[in-house]
C-alpha cells in the first residue's frame, strides 16, 4: 500500500506543477472552453503516457550510452514550448472564439514528447517505480500516472474555464494569454 501511495504521491507532483503543457491548458481552457480544450488534455494524458512505457521498458539504456540525446531533445522541446508560447501570447483576446484555432490532441501528444519536464519525470519515474527483470511494479506506475495526469490535465482546463469569468474583457484576456504563454 505504501508503494501505491508513493506512485501517487510523484504522479501528482509531477503531473500537478506548473510546466508547458499546464500552461498552454489553462489559456486553452480560459480561451476555448473544458469541452474543446479536452482533446488537447487527452492528448498530453497519453503522450506522456506513452512516452513513460517507451523510457521504462528500455529506451532509458540507449539514453544512458548517449547522454547527448537528453541535450538536443532540450534543444527541440524549448523551441516547440516557444512556438506554442507564442501561438497562446498572439492569440485573439476573445472568450467568444470563431476561429476553432484552439489547442489539439496532437499538439498535446507532440509538446509531452518534445517537453524536457515529461523526460526528467519519466526518467526519474522509471529510476524509483521500476526492478530490474521485471515490469509488474513499473507497469502498476504508469497505470497510476495516467489517471493522476489525466485528472491534473483534466483540472487545469477547469481552472482556466473558470478564470474566464475574471477574464470577461479583451485586455484582461489578452494579457492572461500573454502571460500564460510567456511562462
Amino acid at each position: 500500500m505504501s508503494l501505491l501511495i508513493a506512485m501517487f504521491s510523484f504522479s501528482l507532483a509531477m503531473s500537478i506543477s506548473p510546466g508547458p503543457v499546464n500552461m498552454v491548458i489553462v489559456s486553452s481552457g480560459a480561451s476555448y472552453g473544458i469541452r474543446k480544450t479536452f482533446s488537447f488534455v487527452s492528448g498530453g494524458a497519453i503522450g506522456f503516457t506513452l512516452l513513460l512505457l517507451f523510457v521504462g521498458l528500455g529506451f532509458s539504456k540507449v539514453i544512458d550510452l548517449y547522454p547527448y540525446f537528453l541535450k538536443y531533445l532540450a534543444i527541440a522541446g524549448s523551441l516547440f514550448i516557444v512556438y506554442m508560447g507564442y501561438f497562446m501570447m498572439t492569440s485573439k483576446a476573445e472568450l467568444d472564439i470563431k476561429e476553432h484555432k484552439q489547442p489539439t490532441f496532437i499538439q498535446g501528444f507532440l509538446l509531452q514528447w518534445l517537453n524536457p519536464k515529461a523526460w526528467i519525470a519519466c526518467m526519474a519515474g522509471v529510476s524509483l517505480f521500476s526492478v530490474p527483470n521485471n515490469h509488474q511494479a513499473f507497469l502498476t506506475f504508469t497505470s497510476v500516472y495516467f489517471v493522476v495526469c489525466y485528472f491534473s490535465l483534466f483540472s487545469w482546463s477547469v481552472l482556466g474555464h473558470k478564470a474566464a469569468v475574471l477574464l470577461s474583457s479583451e485586455l484582461r484576456l489578452k494579457l492572461f494569454n500573454q502571460l500564460m504563454g510567456g511562462y
